[in-house]
């Protein structure tokens, strides 16, 4: 038995406070979904570059900005939706300048190499539109194609200090 707001006994059921906090978790989650897409275009961009500043050891402003600029503003929202990002590494080499990082939801690419910039965001936009992102390693080479038992470096993200965890 329960009572209401005038003390009288109240036969009806009450809801439960854990129901509640599922609820509130379910719309917390569906408003952080559509945050990006919520935000304007210069936003999305310039979080996306904030975010590889975040993450990418080989971030730089002049290294990250043309190749995030690049991909169209829809592709990074799906991006930003899945917390996927986009890193400039100077460690790929001139033959295999563009790699997806599966496990890590990384996209990187050659900053030094002009023609990468535009191979990352066909790949980028591609991917998003059809919302397939294998957990493995996919690279490319510099004409497109996928390249098939070559190595590339490991992604690594950028040490966050202490606390920041």
């Amino acid at each position: 038995m329960s009572f209401d707001r005038s003390g009288r006994t109240s036969s009806s059921p009450r809801v439960s406070s854990p129901l509640l906090f599922k609820t509130a978790a379910v719309v917390a989650l569906a408003f952080a979904a559509n945050a990006a897409y919520a935000q304007s275009d210069a936003q999305v961009y310039e979080s996306a570059i904030a975010e590889a500043a975040r993450i990418c050891p080989g971030h730089s402003k002049e290294r990250t900005t043309p190749g995030i600029r690049a991909v169209p503003v829809g592709a990074l929202r799906v991006l930003a939706q899945r917390s996927y990002t986009m890193c400039p590494d100077r460690r790929l080499d001139a033959a295999t300048p563009a790699v997806w990082y599966g496990a890590a939801g990384v996209f990187a690419w050659n900053p030094d190499n002009k023609s990468a910039v535009k191979l990352i965001a066909g790949k980028v936009d591609a991917m998003t539109r059809k919302e397939e992102f294998p957990a493995e390693t996919l690279v490319w080479k510099a004409d497109g194609s996928e390249a098939r038992g070559v190595v590339v470096p490991m992604f690594e993200p950028r040490p966050r200090p202490a606390g920041a965890y």
